[in-house]
């Protein structure tokens, strides 16, 4: 049965998209608080192994089948390169972590919706985006500008990582692989593969590989977690690469999305809210107009063009 688009987004979508994006931004603290007893990129190896079994499993519940003769000829290519990028941006992230403040590499990882704005619309003209939509677009980074300024160019603790622009620049990195990711997705005959098989090729391919990422960077391996790093560990599994990215590729499947990644500019700020009350990262006074900016921006971008009257053919 064809999937069905829709040219705007509904209740369901902008609440869910809300729940995403909150997660997502805890989640980056979580995986730095985490670094302390399990490497960067091991975490990932583990999170994406046991979010692999998941989706699979998920998958035969669903009736999804699993081999290459179930899609359509050739997308098992562009599901290796979805595959091969999503690891490479998660490697970026969570090596990137090390460097940087958990607030500061997210603001430069969601620089992901413009590439994806300025790169989707090369293929699919119905995601161009309009002169407003555009000024909500550099509203809402406007706004992840002020609320991040501070530690991007000024902050206090930047003395504790004198390799900060190294974290930086992988945040910037890992933004345009998921962007990459997005494109690929959408503009190919990957894009006619079912949600969850889609994420089950970025999941297990990020499983295969990362661990080879791991080893090079000569990350310990170890298993003996203390109860704190095996919840972390999980929730990052089964809520972070599972749950969260199997509602978003679904999303991706029915809705602009274009329109979907302006909301992920919220991430920033819930990474920065999440950052200064666990780990202690300052709390940029422009905060409050950083989320009025960034609210502007998700209006613009979803603002719905006025119904023209349609004239009766003569």
């Amino acid at each position: 049965m064809p999937t069905t688009r829709k040219s705007h987004l509904d209740p369901f979508a902008i609440a869910l998209l809300l729940a995403c994006c909150m997660f997502w931004g805890f989640q980056q603290v979580l995986v730095k608080a985490t670094m302390a007893e399990v490497p960067p990129v091991f975490q990932a190896c583990l999170r994406f192994a046991v979010s692999s079994l998941a989706v699979a499993a998920w998958c035969r519940w669903r009736g999804v089948r699993l081999g290459l003769g179930s899609e359509p000829a050739g997308a098992w290519r562009f599901g290796l390169l979805a595959g091969a990028l999503f690891a490479a941006e998660f490697a970026c992230i969570h090596a990137g972590l090390q460097y940087t403040l958990a607030s500061r590499l997210t603001v430069f990882l969601y620089s992901a919706p413009f590439w994806v704005a300025l790169l989707l619309p090369r293929f699919v003209p119905g995601e161009r985006l309009r002169g407003w939509q555009w000024l909500g677009l550099a509203c809402a980074f406007a706004g992840m500008a002020l609320a991040l300024g501070e530690g991007l160019f000024r902050h206090p603790a930047g003395s504790a990582y004198p390799l900060g622009w190294f974290g930086d620049a992988l945040g910037l990195l890992a933004g345009l692989l998921w962007g990459l990711t997005t494109v690929v997705i959408r503009t190919t005959s990957f894009a006619r593969v079912a949600p969850e098989k889609q994420l089950l090729y970025q999941v297990g391919v990020s499983a295969a590989l990362l661990p080879l990422v791991s080893i090079a960077l000569g990350e310990a391996w170890a298993l003996d977690f203390s109860a704190f790093a095996a919840g972390s560990l999980l929730l990052q599994a089964l809520v972070g690469g599972f749950a969260s990215y199997l509602a978003w590729m679904w999303m991706l499947a029915h809705y602009p999305a274009t329109r979907m990644s302006v909301f992920v500019f919220l991430t920033p700020v819930f990474a920065l809210l999440f950052g200064a009350w666990w780990l202690g990262e300052p709390l940029s006074a422009g905060l409050l107009a950083a989320m009025a900016l960034v609210g502007t921006g998700i209006v613009l971008v979803n603002r719905q063009p006025a119904v023209q009257t349609q004239q009766k053919p003569a």
